[in-house]
């Protein structure tokens, strides 16, 4: 079976092998050491001078922590409201009695830096920006940077989920002026799900002291003063999770990551122009794709669960279907992580073959080489202008 879905994403041999080592003790010496080695690749991974917080639990868990930590209750926030993640940032800033400012763009595109502006100048009051690097219902990529560059000028915090842009693509947080980025490990980062990881700018550090929040589990104070002081977790880690995130990150130095974000680009030009060349439409616009994923239209009349037990049953590639509104009507095409062209190739197939047996049709029969063709061509311009 090949795994092309936006998390989990396949386990490369190493880590796997990792995973299954003998279990060691979490307050020793050499695991110790192991999560001092462990620190400074994630401050390297998030580009930033600041701890990075480990924490046992899903990406939504950093998420909650971010908005327990950053914000007291009865403030205002704005969040970018651009598919079922953004929709989830509203659900936890209500829960905790964060008063939500909700700013919608339409499913597949991008907020705009004006819509930001805009909304920040009718509520003058508003503490924080919440938003998706990467929407990963839709396969939106949202302007990071330059919403960063609206709001570090500001006593506005830009917190960022980049559950599925962490390791795909670029987001150096303290070059960006990004005040919280936070991840998980099921995606980029080439892990089971588990753990999830959150970095906070020193402005950002500064409102959680101010703050004091009343946070047993998700205490990011307490977590950082144990990472700081002791190279260790305020509370009982995932033990052979942090192991095998040793090795990812390791691979991650030996690539280099630009390599691995050249590599990941060229994927993503490589599926975006296939599905094209078989006549498919795409959800996200070209300016505004995530890396890792796409979201593609099928045909009117051809179901998307069909098209996926298909691919599954017929081919073995598994890939995800749309949420909500867009349920029965996109395929999410996952080429994250450890996935190369080789995949890539079985899961066009695969989708090719399912949509004709489900009563679509291609346009195309040359829609591999079309892919192979902006595959190489992405690794030999490189990244695009706006990352570098």
């Amino acid at each position: 079976m090949r795994l092309l879905t936006p998390g989990p994403t396949p386990l490369p041999e190493a880590v796997r092998l990792t995973l299954a080592m003998d279990m060691v003790h979490h307050r020793k010496p050499g695991f110790t050491a192991l999560l001092g080695e462990i620190q400074k690749d994630l401050r390297w991974l998030f580009g930033t001078e600041q701890p990075v917080i480990s924490m046992a639990c899903s990406g939504t868990g950093a998420m909650t922590a971010a908005v327990n930590n950053l914000f007291r209750k009865g403030e205002k926030v704005i969040i970018v409201d651009g598919g079922k993640f953004g929709e989830r940032w509203g659900e936890i800033a209500s829960t905790h009695a964060v008063d939500a400012i909700i700013i919608s763009v339409p499913w597949g595109k991008a907020i705009t830096v004006d819509h930001v502006r805009s909304a920040l100048a009718q509520y003058p009051d508003v503490k924080g920006v919440l938003v998706q690097a990467s929407e990963t219902s839709t396969g939106a990529m949202h302007p990071v940077r330059e919403l960063a560059a609206l709001t570090r000028e500001r006593d506005v915090m830009l917190v960022v989920d980049g559950i599925s842009a962490v390791g795909i693509s670029p987001c150096p947080m303290d070059e960006w002026g990004v005040d919280c980025l936070l991840t998980g490990s099921q995606k980029g980062l080439m892990l089971p799900p588990g753990l999830a990881f959150l970095a906070l700018s020193e402005r950002a550090w500064k409102r959680v002291e101010e703050n004091k929040p009343r946070e047993f589990y998700f205490n990011l104070l307490g977590e950082r003063e144990k990472i700081v002081k002791n190279s260790q977790t305020l509370f009982t880690p995932p033990i052979n999770l942090l192991m095998g995130l040793h090795t990812c990150l390791a691979m991650f130095r030996e690539k280099g990551l630009d390599a691995v974000f050249r590599r990941q680009w060229a994927l993503t030009q490589m599926v975006r122009a296939a599905a094209r060349s078989m006549g498919l439409s795409l959800l996200a616009e070209d300016d505004h794709c995530t890396w890792g994923l796409t979201s593609i239209v099928l045909p009117a009349g051809v179901d998307g669960s069909a098209v996926l037990a298909c691919c599954a049953e017929r081919y073995g590639v598994i890939m995800a279907g749309g949420q909500d509104r867009l349920k029965g009507r996109i395929v999410r095409f996952g080429h994250m992580g450890h996935v190369d062209f080789g995949d890539v190739l079985a899961g066009l197939y695969a989708l090719d073959r399912a949509i004709a047996a489900c009563g679509g049709y291609s346009a195309s029969r040359e829609y591999m080489e079309t892919g192979m063709r902006a595959y190489e061509a992405a690794l030999e311009q490189g990244l695009p202008e706006a990352f570098l």
